[in-house]
């Protein structure tokens, strides 16, 4: 699952990456092309996936962001920023966690394995989490024709804008 916004020319670095990050708060047009091709991504079925969109859509409104450091080095800017966003990992491994403990929740009338059925649960606990959870990230941003453009953040990076990171890996 990854988004990829273009970064946008701003008068200061602090700007392009506020600027950036402002466009998943007001789901911009460019977010919400993004997130179509996310979504279209995902094997689920057409109610999942309007599910999916809202989840994802709540995450990206109440992101929530501090500024914490600003390095300048030549050419080359870094804004570090702590995002804090619904923790949609957390909530997905525990679904993960109650699917293995508890199988037959999740089989159909005949014994086999209902994978809408255990989709719908896992959406659901994303759809309902209220845990959040705080990232740092450092953007890069590069002076172009006297505007600042953030660079592509990286695939970590947009997983913590998603709240999908495994942190468990750190």
């Amino acid at each position: 699952m990854v988004l990829l916004l273009a970064g946008c020319g701003e008068n200061s670095a602090r700007g392009a990456v506020e600027g950036y990050l402002k466009k998943y708060k007001t789901l911009d047009s460019e977010v919400l092309v993004d997130l179509e091709k996310v979504v279209e991504e995902e094997d689920l079925n057409e109610k999942q996936k309007e599910k999916y969109r809202d989840i994802l859509k709540k995450q990206y409104k109440d992101l929530s962001y501090e500024i914490l450091e600003e390095e300048y080095d030549n050419d080359l800017d870094y804004i570090t920023v702590k995002i804090t966003v619904y923790d949609l990992y957390k909530a997905q491994d525990d679904a993960s966690i109650y699917l293995e403990n508890n199988p037959d929740e999740f089989n159909k009338d005949d014994g086999t394995y209902d994978k809408d059925k255990y989709l719908d649960y896992k959406l659901d606990k994303m759809q309902n989490t209220t845990k959040r959870v705080d990232y740092t990230i450092v953007f890069t941003v590069t002076k172009e024709n006297d505007k600042y453009v953030l660079e592509q953040p990286t695939e970590n990076d947009l997983l913590k804008i998603h709240g999908v990171y495994n942190y468990d890996l750190d």
